[in-house]
Order: structure tokens, then sequence, then C-alpha cells
């Protein structure tokens, strides 16, 4: 279990938990509605006049949201982003429903931190209810609608890779590759759904999204590990080692996250 600690240099920086989100994504049936971006947090790090304090600084910050759990970077340009998990098999929480549906999401993506026009991620969805477990791959340019990718199949114990490039802040694509059966899906964005990227953000989450803009009771998901983890700014690419920690707080700490040169690992805590 983490608590809050972040250190630029000799600056104490100031971390905290918070409540609400920015804004939320729904996919096009309307039947299921996810957070779009992380919590808006009321504390920033020590800024030494630059967004690239973070990344310049070596510095592992660690602060708390109500539904992302994961690494994020922080700086400018950012235009690519992919990472490859184990799809993990979702367990009920402790006191569960057996009739309730229990889920999480695992996805990549540019900007929805600190850009607050749009957002393009894409994951997949593990689901659990009773002793039947389900899967689902989508992909988003908030703030339209999440789709589902119809074309791809989904299992526990495949190798799944992820991918999103930027090919303008108005324009891009998004993959999705089941290294563990061959089978690669592509949505191409040839503009921007009502919002432009600021190029500001690098992700690689563990999210608990949100159904009929309510939180979705959230699966025990186990560990997921994010391998190969990169980001592109023009020709330089960067791990996530250096990148801001998050975890998920809902009346109590629900994950445990870190870093370790390209791999970001995300555990669920059971209590």
């Amino acid at each position: 279990m983490k608590f809050p600690s972040t250190i630029i240099g000799a600056a104490l920086l100031a971390t905290s938990i918070v409540a609400s989100p920015l804004t939320s994504r729904q996919h096009a049936d309307s039947t299921k509605q996810r957070s779009a971006r992380a919590m808006r947090r009321t504390s920033r790090p020590y800024a030494l006049g630059t967004l690239e304090v973070l990344y310049l600084n070596q510095t592992i910050q660690e602060t708390y949201s109500s539904n992302w759990a994961g690494a994020v970077l922080t700086g400018t340009g950012y235009t690519s982003v992919s990472g490859e998990i184990t799809v993990p098999v979702p367990q009920l929480p402790r006191g569960a429903n057996s009739y309730t549906n229990y889920c999480a999401s695992a996805w990549v993506g540019i900007d929805g931190d600190t850009c607050s026009t749009a957002i393009l991620q894409t994951g997949i969805d593990f689901c659990i209810q009773g002793e039947t477990t389900s899967y689902s791959a989508w992909y988003e340019w908030y703030p339209d609608y999440a789709h589902d990718f119809s074309n791809i199949q989904i299992s526990a114990g495949d190798v799944i890779k992820s991918t999103v490039d930027a090919t303008s802040r108005s324009s891009g694509s998004v993959t999705l590759e089941n290294l563990s059966t061959g089978v690669s899906v592509t949505h191409i964005f040839p503009h921007g759904i009502g919002g432009n990227l600021c190029e500001f953000n690098a992700e690689w989450i563990v999210e608990d999204f949100s159904v009929n803009n309510a939180m979705a009771p959230f699966a025990n998901f186990g560990t997921v590990v994010f391998s190969n983890a990169v980001a592109s700014r023009g020709r330089n690419t960067y791990r996530p080692s250096n990148a801001t920690i998050m975890d998920i707080y809902q009346d109590r700490i629900l994950t445990s996250s870190s870093v370790t040169g390209n791999t970001v690992t995300i555990s669920y805590i059971q209590f």
C-alpha cells in the first residue's frame, strides 16, 4: 500500500485525494459510460517554470483518483503511446453480489489529465458476473462516444498490444493487436470529434469506468502489467519510469501501482 509522497529535487510536493471527473465518455449504444479523464487534482507538483519538471528531475510522484490507477507522463508534444498487457481473469471483490456485473478497464492514451479538450485512447474491458467473465475491446476520441471493435476476440491470457498515434492535434489512429492470435484492428480518425488534443499527457491506466453516470462496481482484476510501455515526442522515445503514479481511492485505497523501466504494474488490493 502506498501513501502520497513526492519530491522534486529538494522541493516537497503536495498530493491529494480528489473525487470528481473532469468529463465522462460512453459507448455508442448509450448503455455504458466511462470516465474519460483522471480526477481533477487540487494540488500540482512544484513547478520550476516548465511542464517538463517531472521528467527532467527523474521524479516519481503519486496521487490518488477515484477512477484511475497507473502512470501518467506530463509534458508537451506526446504523439504516440503503446503498451502490452496479458488479459487478466477478473474476480469478484470481497462481499460481492453474484448478480452484479463488476468491471475494470485497461488502456493507453494521449491527454485527458492536464488537457481539457480531448483524449485519444484504446483498450479493453474485463468484467465478471457470478462465475461468468466477459471481455471487450474499444477505441475513442473524446468527446465522441467510445466504440467497440467488433472484429477481434479477447480471452483471458491473451497478450494485447494497444497503440495510439496522433498524426496531428485533430487526427490520428488507434490499433489493438492480439499478439496471441495474430489479429489486429485499427481505427483511423481523419479529424477530431469536437475537440483537439493538447499532446500534454501519455498514459497507461487501469480504470473504474462509469455506467449510467455512476462508476461501475469495480472488479478485482488481480494484477495488470503494461510491458514494453513507451511514449514518443518527436523523434524521441520515453519510458514511463519517471511518470506520475496514480492509485484509486474509493473510501479506501483499492490499487497499488508502480513503475520500473518500461513496465507499469497495477495491482488490486483485496481487503
